[in-house]
């Protein structure tokens, strides 16, 4: 399909820089195709949901993926913005790297300084092998847990560009920036649509009759970019890996063979259980990578319902939501919550999409 369909004008007004306080009084925006779209809050969502339906968030844990250092071992000493975005073992991981073009493989980085850091204070990395599109692969002085740690003391969380473009982060940010489901480490951007639950919530739900299971997809820094080729069929996706346990998946066959529904919390929870399904509609347990590139002419198995935040035009992720609910339906519905100051992004504002049956 042509990308360009996918495009819509956004006024900066729109993106959001905080999270609402509480979370869950973040807007909702209800998109039923062929309906007009209904304004509610995040805290509205047990209204929309029955007993039986099943929601499924992602438990992974944002890692502070950003490291700045400098080429060392030749010069002149160049300075280095690493974004982390993927493990490869204990001591190895895929980077997004500026200026890639000031490195070959060999090099030595060296992230860190003084302070209250890893030992020696600073962390050195070998260049492994480079990539076309700024890719580099570190192999890291530390390994597993001390590596671990050394990341965590060195680094600071990824905010996304259009957030970290128009402010500084912040101590707020360490916070704001986590769900409270994360636990497993591993993320370099935020599964934002968990961002809206509160304890409150999650107790209303579970008052309803809504079960709540979990799941792992390790976000990559991918989700933040634009798709820049002009038909896409020719957009390659970044792998990110996931689980989803026996246990999970059983309950979630479960509950659809007795008619309750499958409600993705985020596209990336919608992204692992469609990877994890099969053609008859059944999920299994996962545990591998997966690049799964969702676009209008998919048919969905696992998922019956998805609660998730406003994308970037020309996104994967609003390709994702044009399939789901409908390329005319969605194109209208970011027309209506642009026009009435819905806040966009990963700390703005969600929406609860019902599927579009005419596809399906």
């Amino acid at each position: 399909m042509r990308t360009d369909l996918f495009d819509f004008e956004l006024p900066a007004d729109n993106i959001a820089l905080r999270p609402a306080s509480p979370r869950d009084s973040a807007r909702m925006l209800v998109v039923q195709p062929g309906a007009v779209p209904h304004d509610n809050i995040v805290s509205d969502l047990p209204n929309w949901l029955r007993a039986g339906d099943q929601l499924v968030v992602n438990d992974t844990k944002v890692i502070s993926a950003q490291l700045a250092g400098r080429r060392i071992g030749r010069e002149p000493e160049t300075r280095i913005d690493a974004t982390l975005i993927k493990r490869l073992d204990g001591s190895r991981w895929q980077a997004l790297v500026k200026p890639a073009k000031r490195l070959v493989p060999g090099d030595t980085v060296r992230f860190g300084g003084e302070g209250r850091v890893c030992l020696l204070g600073h962390l050195d990395a070998q260049v492994e092998s480079k990539g076309d599109a700024g890719e580099v692969t570190f192999a890291f002085t530390f390994h597993g847990p001390a590596l671990d740690q050394a990341i965590a003391e060195l680094g600071a969380p990824p905010l996304p560009p259009y957030i970290a473009a128009r402010r500084t982060p912040d101590e707020r940010d360490l916070a704001d920036y986590q769900t409270m489901f994360a636990d497993k480490d591993g993320a370099v951007a935020a599964p934002t649509a968990g961002l809206h639950f509160t304890p409150a919530l999650e107790a209303n739900l579970r008052e309803r009759g809504v079960g709540l299971h979990r799941v792992t997809l390790h976000v990559g820094a991918g989700t933040f970019l634009p798709v820049k080729v002009d038909d896409t069929a020719e957009h390659k996706m970044h792998s990110e890996w996931g689980t989803i346990s026996r246990e999970t998946a059983d309950a979630l066959n479960a509950a659809r063979a007795k008619g309750g529904r499958v409600v993705a919390v985020g596209t990336t929870s919608l992204r692992l259980l469609e990877s994890a399904a099969t053609e008859d509609n059944i999920i299994h347990p996962f545990a591998d990578d997966t690049a799964i590139f969702i676009t209008p002419g998919y048919r969905f198995r696992a998922v019956d319902l998805l609660m998730t935040n406003f994308h970037l035009p020309r996104s994967t992720l609003f390709m994702l939501v044009s399939a789901f609910s409908g390329h005319d339906t969605m194109t209208k519905a970011y027309a209506h919550a642009i026009a009435t100051g819905y806040r966009f992004y990963s700390y703005g504002d969600a929406s609860l999409l019902f599927p579009d049956k005419s596809t399906s």
